[in-house]
């Protein structure tokens, strides 16, 4: 079993107010988890205003499936024209 973590970090350049950052946040992890089916949750810089931390985490029997799987999710997330990412990590346990 391997267990396969992704951490990405964002920017949200419109956010004028902590408000407007969940929204983006909420909207994106919502996103990701039906089109992926894996776990999300924002992990770091809870009270800054343009920047965001989320982590992912898949479980797969194959560290190649998960490994597939967490970039799929990075390459969706830099899509997305509400955030911008601007650094991301893979790891897997």
């Amino acid at each position: 079993m391997t267990i396969g973590m992704l951490q990405l970090d964002f920017l949200i350049q419109g956010a004028s107010s902590l408000k407007d950052k969940r929204r983006v946040i909420k909207g994106l992890k919502q996103r990701m988890r039906n089109k992926f089916n894996c776990s999300v949750a924002e992990t770091d810089y809870h009270d800054m205003w343009q920047r965001a931390q989320i982590t992912v985490c898949v479980v797969s029997n194959e560290s190649i499936h998960a490994n597939t799987q967490l970039n799929e999710i990075a390459h969706f997330a830099s899509k997305q024209f509400e955030a911008e990412m601007v650094h991301y990590h893979i790891e897997m346990l």
